[in-house]
């Protein structure tokens, strides 16, 4: 963690709560795009970004600098997301059948949701279970290292990295079932990505 950062945390601690601008501003970016490549959906990582730094700055005297803050942030989102999509199945299960999906029209976000996240890997990575997804969100979106990614899981680094060779096995035996036109940009850069 850089010292600004560190030093930004301490002030927080001691009650000088305008110094929490500070580590919003610099962190607020990137725990969206997490959020929103967790929820697929640009709405509700938005509301989760917002819970989530209201969150840590409530805990924000629970956290220790043995753990690098990053780190504990983003554990904090993926346990707030990983609620929010178990929310989100328990309501799906309640509604099914009461909704025809065929009804809904796609709003601009939706169709905008679908061109950055392309849809033949959006499709795959959504038949992936959640904590899959999220340890390849994390280590090719996120760039977390696999030492991050287990301090954010209560992992080992050889295990999720053992996950992780499995899990990109298994993502790109889906991909490759896909249609040859189907493929997508992203599905190359993610299988280049060394473990």
């Amino acid at each position: 963690m850089d010292e600004e950062t560190e030093y930004r945390i301490k002030r927080v601690q001691a009650g000088e709560i305008q110094d929490y601008v500070y580590i919003v501003q610099k962190y607020q970016k990137q725990i969206f795009t997490y959020c929103w490549r967790l929820l697929s959906s640009r709405q509700e990582a938005e509301d989760a970004v917002q819970d989530i730094l209201v969150k840590a700055y409530e805990k924000i005297n629970l956290y220790k600098p043995n753990v690098n803050f990053s780190s504990w942030l983003y554990k904090m989102a993926y346990h707030h997301c990983i609620n929010i999509i178990r929310r989100k199945k328990m309501q799906q299960k309640w509604k099914l059948g009461l909704v025809n999906p065929n009804q809904t029209a796609n709003s601009p976000a939706e169709i905008m949701e679908r061109q950055l996240f392309s849809e033949p890997l959006n499709r795959a990575l959504g038949k992936l279970n959640t904590v899959e997804r999220n340890l390849l969100v994390l280590r090719i979106y996120e760039e977390k290292s696999f030492a991050e990614i287990g301090e954010i899981l209560n992992k080992s680094p050889e295990s999720v990295k053992k996950k992780y060779t499995r899990t990109k096995n298994k993502l790109k035996k889906m991909m490759s079932e896909l249609k040859e036109e189907e493929k997508c940009l992203d599905y190359n850069v993610l299988l280049k990505t060394k473990v």
